[in-house]
């Protein structure tokens, strides 16, 4: 943590609770948006997992505390009691819980303390990609009650859900597109030593994620060995659980001396610099960073449709964002962009244009930054 600032009484004190605070999507967006927010704010975080791995993201710049808590599995009443007294003592001047495993700490605080609160959504794990647990339904209804300000979604596919689904005011939803730093992605160059060495003349097909089940990366794995193309590789970027399954997959499809996987990345520009395709074959997206991050590389993009995947993309790329469950299909994308070098220049310029025009970093930080404040100033 930071040094005490001149101002202290102005710094806006605010209690993150995750489900998890290991290394995804939400972690890194947090890390950069609250870098961005500066000395303004001071952050306390909890994992209600007591994984912090993501902690290793936080620069030198962001004031913050982590904080332990007791969290007992399938004690909800117990747990919305201590959560609302933990509330009680540590008096955050705002409440932001992620996703569905922090929804405890939302009934908390309704039922408890009421201090202004928004809820962010990020979507949904496997289990619940085509339909949603009654039981979780519910509990979103009464936890995201009147005293939250907002909740924030990240999709317009989660917007639909919201409303839909969940029954929750449409006034009380925003939209907020994760956002990229443009310059960071759209500049960068190969770097083999901390990413892979790009043969002369070979097309590379690549993708960065945290390897887990609902990325269903063997479906990837099985469509570019379907492929067949002597002169191609599948360079897979990210760490996780499902590594070793996913390696026995390439081996046992024929491809494993031409599907290389990196590990994780902290610079994952340098990567995608060499990538000729971006792929994904996730059953759950919503607006991943991975896509957009290619897309500001410049890069054209074969991937399932879902989530807001296919909107994000150049209008000229959806043809390319195929059903879930068609796995010739991705098949027949993949190769058609890994033997078109024209086609695959036109789309990475699109989607790099299109990427700059509506996913702008300074955007996504202004907007939280104004929900924030507007949440506490009616407090």
């Amino acid at each position: 943590m930071t040094e005490a600032i001149e101002g202290e009484d102005s710094v806006i004190n605010v209690l993150h609770v995750f489900s998890t605070f290991a290394v995804g999507g939400p972690q890194t967006r947090f890390a950069t948006l609250v870098d961005r927010l500066g000395p303004g704010y001071r952050h306390s975080i909890v994992s209600m997992s007591g994984n912090t791995d993501a902690a290793a993201l936080l620069s030198d710049r962001v004031r913050y505390e982590l904080i332990p808590v007791r969290n007992r599995r399938r004690n909800i009443l117990g747990n919305v009691r201590r959560f609302g007294k933990q509330l009680r003592r540590l008096k955050p001047d705002l409440l932001i819980t992620y996703n569905w495993g922090a929804l405890e700490w939302a009934i908390g605080n309704r039922l408890g303390p009421r201090l202004p609160h928004i809820h962010i959504e990020d979507g949904f794990a496997s289990d619940e990609a085509k339909r949603r647990f009654k039981r979780r339904v519910w509990l979103r209804r009464f936890g995201l009650g009147r005293s939250t300000k907002s909740i924030v979604v990240a999709s317009r596919f989660l917007e639909r859900i919201a409303v839909e689904e969940w029954k929750l005011p449409r006034a009380r939803i925003v939209y907020v597109p994760n956002g990229v730093d443009i310059g960071r992605f759209s500049a960068a160059v190969p770097d083999a030593d901390r990413a892979f060495v790009k043969r002369p003349g070979e097309v590379v097909a690549g993708t960065c994620a945290a390897l887990r089940p609902e990325k269903d990366l063997v479906r990837l794995i099985r469509a570019f060995a379907a492929c067949n193309q002597a002169k191609c590789r599948l360079v897979i970027c990210g760490d996780g659980p499902e590594r070793p399954t996913l390696e026995a997959a390439a081996a046992a499809n024929g491809v494993g001396d031409r599907v290389v996987f990196t590990g994780y990345l902290d610079r994952p520009e340098l990567a995608l610099a060499g990538f000729d395709v971006f792929a994904m074959s996730s059953v759950t997206e919503q607006t991943p960073y991975g896509l957009l991050e290619a897309m500001t590389a410049g890069l054209p993009a074969v991937a399932t449709d879902v989530g807001d995947i296919k909107s994000m993309v150049a209008p000229a790329n959806r043809p390319y964002i195929v059903p879930l469950i068609d796995e010739a299909a991705l098949t027949g994308a993949l190769r058609t962009m890994l033997g078109d070098a024209a086609l695959r220049q036109r789309l990475g310029e699109e989607n790099r244009a299109k990427a700059k025009a509506e996913f702008s970093l300074d955007a996504m930080i202004a907007t939280y930054d104004r929900l924030f404040r507007d949440a506490i100033a009616k407090k």
